[in-house]
């Protein structure tokens, strides 16, 4: 588990594709204490370490985590978002998160504004009905509490400090951004459907 809470930022060094895997070496900001198969969120995605060398960590990433997210945009020199996973104990500063992407949004719409940023994101359709003003979402790994929606798309209002610690500053329109919707959101959502249905299906 997650918190959306990222810690820094890591730098793509080298990517080597096999038959079926693609494998990622990624500096990391921070490895003490970092085993092998120890879960590691980069860009939101939770992926597993295979090799350590020093602060380059290796990530083996399957097809379709490569098709399902924006991991597979990735090229060497990338920066990206870096949060290890929970232990028992630690502060939960953001919201639980899985690393499992539910879908990829796309930027609308990226402004300056003073020394923070505004962004508008698209949602794909089958992930709408979870987006919800002032609810939480995890945006590329980062924990962030929704602004406006309206038309399938969200807004987004980033303070000066999450644009240092992460790479929302560099992204700009047209940009795809891995998109979790927190589990909490989901029940509630899931549990109204299932009411308003038995309700409807009573009344008829």
């Amino acid at each position: 588990m997650f918190t959306g809470i990222v810690q820094g930022k890591g730098r793509i060094e080298a990517i080597v594709d096999g038959t079926t895997i693609r494998t990622l070496s990624i500096e990391l900001p921070n490895t003490n204490d970092l085993a092998i198969g120890a879960s590691v969120a980069i860009n939101g995605v939770c992926l597993t370490a295979t090799q350590i060398d020093g602060p380059v960590v290796n990530f083996d990433v399957i097809q379709e985590t490569l098709h399902r997210t924006t991991i597979g945009e990735l090229v060497v020199g990338s920066e990206v978002n870096v949060e290890r996973s929970l232990s028992f104990g630690d502060e939960i500063g953001g919201h639980l998160l899985s690393g499992h992407i539910m879908g990829t949004g796309r930027i609308q719409m990226a402004t300056e504004l003073g020394e923070g940023m505004d962004f508008q994101v698209l949602v794909p359709e089958e992930m709408r009905k979870y987006v919800l003003e002032k609810g939480y979402i995890g945006v590329d790994g980062i924990s962030l509490t929704v602004g406006e929606v309206q038309d399938g798309a969200f807004k987004l209002h980033i303070i000066p400090e999450t644009l240092r610690l992460t790479t929302l500053g560099q992204r700009s329109i047209g940009d795809a951004v891995n998109l979790e919707i927190d589990s909490s959101t989901q029940t509630i959502v899931a549990t109204v459907e299932r009411y308003l249905s038995q309700h409807n299906e009573a009344s008829s």
